[in-house]
């Protein structure tokens, strides 16, 4: 299945516009996901129950797999009945933002596959935070673990901080009274959206993380972070989030850095917004996981989001300090048996190490 993904499924789709194929697939895997014939099928192709070894209890909660689904492909949670059918242990949807926006103007994504690397320019493209949480009442999979990524609505309006955290509150008030979801994202780095990044500096972000404080919280909590920035900048950002309730990070999230596109591009678009996904965030992703477990270990949860495409690369993140790890790009360029295929090697990975489950692996670069 992966051969006839890569030489022959990938050689078509990569002929068409990548935006309306993840629409098409979109629409497709919502209409499996109703089915429960097909949700069976599907989870027989790709599921594998025998995760012993990359089975770990985080919080309270357990994950059968540190593998899931990054925030960003299924933007609206239409894929929510689908998802645990392809092997991931969670999935991460939107990122919800509390009024409705239909996105930045086109073109919002191009494949580099020079670079194994997509460029995103979404700008929070998504159907409403009110529409959205509702669909998590139907949810089929009840081993699933099911996190919402929340961010301010893409708006001149949400350029004012006061009107941008009363965003993120009204998104995060509903996502923190649905049953059904078990973690949620506070996005503060996406780059596509009206100001920029405005909660990545340490005073702001200290007023948005001291608002949402007054919530009670009821959900495991993370911080979707910029890669981005230097390290001092980075640490200064921990200081905050270690200040308040929050559970975890997630390290991280688009590069913007567009020296990956040297002699690739010259398309100004593509050069001044949006940023890369996939390899180009790979190692600065895993330089950031080490510093955030070397300097608070067992106080923050991290989860490794950047450039995984097969077990050895996700081993990486978990051998820098990460507990889970996140994807997508990996997913589209070496097709949905990419999940399945990271749990059997990982599995080898960790035992040829000579460790029984992969919670001993974690942070081993460092200890």
């Amino acid at each position: 299945m992966e051969i006839l993904y890569i030489y022959i499924i990938k050689k078509i789709l990569f002929l068409f516009d990548p935006e309306k194929v993840h629409d098409s697939f979109i629409k497709f895997g919502r209409y499996i996901g109703e089915m429960q014939i097909l949700r069976f099928f599907f989870g027989l192709l790709f599921c594998n129950d025998d995760n012993d070894i990359i089975r770990q209890e985080i919080k309270n909660i357990t994950f059968l797999s540190p593998i899931g689904l990054a925030a960003g492909f299924d933007k609206n949670a239409d894929l929510i009945n689908i998802i645990p059918c392809l092997g991931f242990g969670h999935g991460e949807f939107g990122s919800v933002t509390r009024h409705a926006y239909e996105g930045n103007p086109y073109p919002r994504l191009k494949r580099f596959p020079e670079i194994k690397s997509i460029w995103v320019n979404y700008g929070l493209k998504n159907i409403g935070v009110d529409k959205i949480i509702k669909r998590f009442e139907k949810v089929k999979s009840k081993r699933f673990i099911y996190g919402v990524s929340i961010a301010k609505t893409n708006s001149p309006d949400t350029c004012d901080e006061n009107n941008a955290i009363e965003d993120y509150i009204y998104s995060y008030s509903l996502a923190n009274e649905n049953p059904n979801i078990q973690y949620i994202t506070i996005n503060i780095s996406c780059p596509n959206a009206f100001g920029g990044e405005p909660f990545t500096t340490p005073e702001r972000l200290e007023k948005l993380l001291s608002a949402l404080e007054k919530i009670e919280k009821k959900k495991l909590v993370f911080i979707k972070m910029p890669i981005t920035i230097t390290n001092s900048e980075f640490e200064k950002l921990l200081d905050v989030i270690n200040r308040y309730h929050i559970d975890g990070v997630i390290i991280g999230n688009l590069q913007k850095d567009k020296s990956f596109l040297q002699n690739i591009t010259s398309d100004e678009t593509i050069i001044s917004k949006g940023g890369l996904s996939g390899k180009p965030t790979f190692e600065r992703s895993n330089e950031l996981i080490s510093l955030t477990y070397r300097k608070y270990r067992d106080k923050l949860i991290i989860i490794g989001c950047g450039g995984v495409f097969s077990a050895e690369d996700a081993y990486e993140k978990i051998k820098c300090g990460a507990s889970l790890i996140q994807m997508i790009t990996g997913m589209i360029y070496n097709g949905p048996t990419t999940i399945a295929k990271i749990h059997h090697n990982l599995k080898k990975l960790i035992q040829k190490d000579g460790y029984t489950s992969i919670t001993e692996a974690i942070g081993t670069y460092h200890r």
